[in-house]
């Protein structure tokens, strides 16, 4: 009996049938780009980019915002929902462009929706945020270049976000930063601070309002597709500190030891405080500078006019301290590689995120003027040995240290254990 031979398999063509991005990895399809949608506020983008570079994306993303109108009586209108404003705001200015209303409407110019562009990275363009264009472009350049990673941070993008996983949820993989205040499982993963879920807590339970707690927090304890960090993720990671510590080494090496930096923001609803704290912080300076080689002084741009005069008023002419006047290069990542120790004003999560990732020492002023969830995010912070209050008794030359906050990487490895469970891998 003659055997049975079984016709030979035909040749995959080249540019056959299988998309590249599925032909390695035993089928699974890789993600080799980002979409970021950001609300044009510089923090809140930080924190995407921030987990973008440690994922290995930041190079290949395309930038979209979601950005309010402003100008006039948008003002009065920022808790509208986004869609809903601008629709609202295009008709106003139709229906009144001509009239004696249009200063109202518009303020004293006539405002667009601003799309600026981000700098750090080279972006050539920055697109303004749009959900079928964003759907329509992740789906037909699937095939070519596979899903796509979505990063979105803040209030205004939680709706595009959203209805991207909703209307391509083949194409695209959803983070959204901080907790959205919405339904959970319209996101892939949440990554939200720890102190967000503050009013859960039965401290925060007697200072939050039974009526108001649906509004401003989470009702449940966080989902299996919730990631909790301990502050704010961010850029300056070990890689941009060594290119930093490079690029700042002509100005900042030479400088007495140890180089304090003090970094000076502003009162916000959760920590309020006025000038008397620039006062506080300017008798507790002139206490260390003794043991201080050199101090250098940054503003943020929350800081009020009066409180940066004081500063500036007091040490402009010290010959020890040196204040970024805000012209030139940013000088913030060479601060945070050159400095022996860090001094923060209590309102900025960023700021201490950003310091308290170094490992090096880090003095807070004004945590006692934080409340509710600010208070519970600076406890956190004292329970884990990572900051110390600044009292103006300090020897700046001690050195103390901590384990550093790692949250970008915490959470970089949570994306990629759950992209795996989809069957997805980074490349």
């Amino acid at each position: 009996m003659r055997p049975i031979r079984l016709p030979e398999p035909e040749p995959e063509p080249p540019g056959g049938a299988t998309p590249e991005i599925f032909a390695a990895g035993g089928g699974a399809a890789v993600v080799r780009r980002a979409v970021v949608i950001g609300n044009g506020c510089a923090g809140a983008e930080s924190q995407c980019f921030g987990l973008l570079r440690v994922l290995g994306l930041v190079d290949r993303l395309t930038l979209y915002r979601a950005i309010r109108p402003t100008g006039g009586i948008n003002k009065w209108l920022h808790f509208l929902p986004i869609s809903f404003h601008k629709t609202l705001d295009q008709f106003l200015r139709r229906v009144f462009s001509d009239t004696r209303f249009a200063t109202l409407v518009q303020g004293n110019k006539f405002v667009q929706y601003p799309v600026r562009n981000c700098q750090s990275f080279g972006l050539s363009s920055v697109l303004e945020a749009d959900t079928q264009k964003m759907v329509t472009m992740v789906r037909d350049t699937f095939e070519k270049e596979g899903p796509a990673l979505v990063v979105a941070c803040g209030r205004d993008t939680v709706s595009y976000a959203s209805s991207i996983r909703c209307l391509a949820p083949d194409n695209v993989f959803v983070i959204q930063m901080q907790h959205p205040r919405f339904h959970l499982d319209r996101f892939d993963l949440v990554v939200a601070p720890r102190h967000d879920y503050y009013a859960l807590t039965a401290k925060g339970k007697q200072e939050v309002p039974r009526l108001l707690r649906r509004w401003i927090t989470p009702q449940e304890p966080p989902g299996p597709n919730v990631v909790l960090t301990a502050g704010a993720l961010h850029q300056a990671d070990s890689a941009a500190l060594r290119c930093a510590a490079a690029d700042w080494h002509t100005e900042l090496a030479p400088l007495p030891k140890p180089l304090v930096v003090v970094n000076i923001g502003g009162p916000t609803r959760n920590c309020k405080y006025d000038v008397d704290l620039a006062k506080q912080l300017v008798s507790s300076l002139h206490n260390v500078l003794k043991t201080c080689g050199s101090v250098r002084i940054s503003f943020s741009r929350r800081t009020p006019q009066k409180v940066s005069d004081l500063i500036l008023k007091e040490f402009s002419t010290h010959p020890k301290i040196y204040i970024w006047d805000g012209e030139g290069p940013n000088p913030h990542l060479g601060h945070l590689a050159w400095a022996d120790a860090f001094i923060i004003t209590a309102d900025s999560i960023s700021m201490l995120s950003e310091a308290c990732s170094t490992g090096k020492p880090v003095y807070v002023i004004g945590a006692e003027h934080c409340r509710w969830k600010f208070a519970d995010f600076h406890n956190h912070l004292r329970e884990r040995r990572v900051v110390r209050p600044f009292t103006g008794l300090e020897d700046m030359s001690d050195s103390w240290s901590y384990p550093p906050l790692n949250d970008a990487a915490d959470v970089a490895a949570r994306v990629r254990e759950a992209l795996a469970q989809r069957g997805w891998r980074l490349g």
